[in-house]
């Protein structure tokens, strides 16, 4: 995201994006509940943030040219392995009542950022209208 975007709504862009990934990272643990030997993941969403926010770095990384590494990318690629509360004998790690809920709290969150965006960029409509519709 632009510098623009990140100033008017904060980390709500990126916690989109993060968001996202791990709804895709959380749908492909629940397709593959009865695939043996698979082994659930999530994305760290506290430390992919903080690393998209430039928290804990002397020198935020950014691009400055198409083509280089994105950082923030990297950070929503950065997948975890879930510790299972009952493996089960095929060594599969999903457990579909825990996946399930993730699943619902994460669609949650991404509604609750998308909602501040959007009440944001009403606040600058009404700014830029002097209230006129």
């Amino acid at each position: 995201m632009s510098a623009i975007n990140d100033n008017l709504f904060g980390l709500h862009t990126q916690a989109l994006d993060l968001w996202q990934r791990r709804s895709e990272v959380l749908a492909s643990n629940l397709a593959n509940a009865d695939t043996p030997g698979y082994l659930a993941r999530d994305v760290d969403f506290k430390q992919a943030l903080a690393s998209a926010g430039g928290q804990g770095q002397n020198l935020p990384l950014t691009i400055t040219q198409q083509g280089q590494i994105d950082p923030q990318a990297q950070a929503a690629q950065q997948l975890a392995y879930r510790v299972p509360g009952q493996p089960t004998m095929d060594g599969n790690t999903v457990d579909t009542q825990v996946e399930q809920a993730n699943f619902a709290a994460n669609g949650v969150h991404y509604q609750a950022s998308l909602s501040f965006i959007t009440a944001q960029i009403h606040m600058l409509r009404t700014a830029i209208t002097g209230g006129q519709s």
